[in-house]
């Protein structure tokens, strides 16, 4: 997914709004926003990927503030609201008596989730708006191929999970226990280090991700999205050893349209920007279930 002229406008506001959360420096915040400016100018090109110039971006920010994640307080707050909703999402799920009809409810509850992300211009959303959200997922649903991704999963022996945001990753472990009742394999990835609101493993451990799939590991990267240049052997071993892949969230669209996949891959997202919502050819603030053959 290549970037739009209207990117250039996000990266550098999300950029500014990082910077600021960052460090109370000024001198440092003209630092870090030149050497943004002067990145943006030489890599922003019709060819980019957004979630590319965001990892740059998100980089040039953590060395020149010296903050490593200015999302910490962010995240910490996100995976306690997610934990208050987590009862009434799995009950929404729970009460389901067929299959399908439980993985297809907690595929809604995950899309939902996926708004939990914070700085992208024109998005809000409010905590107390979540169950609202999940009680209504099926009306923004604008992609639906949850049957045939379900359809995927049932056959699946190895599933790899690549999740997106923090607070998200709970609203994750309920389509986590569906795909583990089709006696799969689960493998939930996560990123190597903090970068945006993504998760890590201290997100996953909060919110009991490991008592829920058989594995949780790391990318090895800190990327948004996923960069297989940059993943580690351990989680290459993984990804292309997966029967069927779910990914959340929008930077996972943006990198895995790019490439050449082996494998089927579901992607499972809300869209919280023009580009990609135009992408997909629905309207924003809509939840998308996409499979993708190889």
């Amino acid at each position: 997914m290549k970037v739009k002229a209207e990117c250039a406008v996000c990266i550098l506001q999300r950029g500014y709004l990082e910077i600021e959360k960052a460090t109370d420096d000024m001198s440092l915040q003209f630092k870090a926003m030149s050497a943004l400016i002067k990145f943006l100018a030489r890599e922003f090109k019709p060819t980019a990927v957004a979630a590319y110039l965001g990892t740059q971006r998100d980089r040039i920010v953590k060395e020149v503030t010296g903050n490593p994640d200015y999302y910490a307080k962010t995240k910490r707050i996100s995976n306690q609201r997610a934990m208050e909703i987590l009862p009434l999402a799995k009950n929404i799920v729970l009460n389901e008596t067929s299959a399908e009809s439980r993985f297809r409810k907690a595929c809604l509850c995950s899309m939902v989730g996926n708004i939990i992300e914070f700085d992208i211009p024109d998005h809000t959303f409010r905590f107390s708006d979540l169950e609202k959200l999940i009680r209504g997922a099926e009306e923004d649903l604008a992609i639906d191929e949850i049957s045939k991704i379900f359809n995927h999963a049932k056959k699946a022996k190895r599933i790899l999970y690549l999740t997106d945001n923090a607070g998200e990753i709970a609203l994750d472990t309920l389509l986590v226990q569906e795909l583990k009742r089709f006696g799969a394999n689960v493998t939930v990835a996560v990123k190597s280090k903090p970068v945006l609101n993504d998760a890590t493993i201290e997100d996953a451990e909060y919110v009991g991700m490991h008592n829920v799939a058989d594995n949780v590991v790391t990318t090895g990267s800190d990327s948004v999205g996923l960069v297989l240049e940059e993943c580690s052997s351990e989680f290459l071993k993984l990804y292309n050893s997966a029967d069927l892949v779910i990914a959340k969230g929008m930077g996972h669209a943006e990198t895995l349209t790019e490439l050449n996949l082996k494998t089927p891959h579901a992607l499972l997202l809300r869209t919280k920007c023009r580009p990609v919502a135009n992408f997909f050819g629905v309207d924003r603030n809509k939840n998308i279930a996409k499979l993708m053959m190889p």
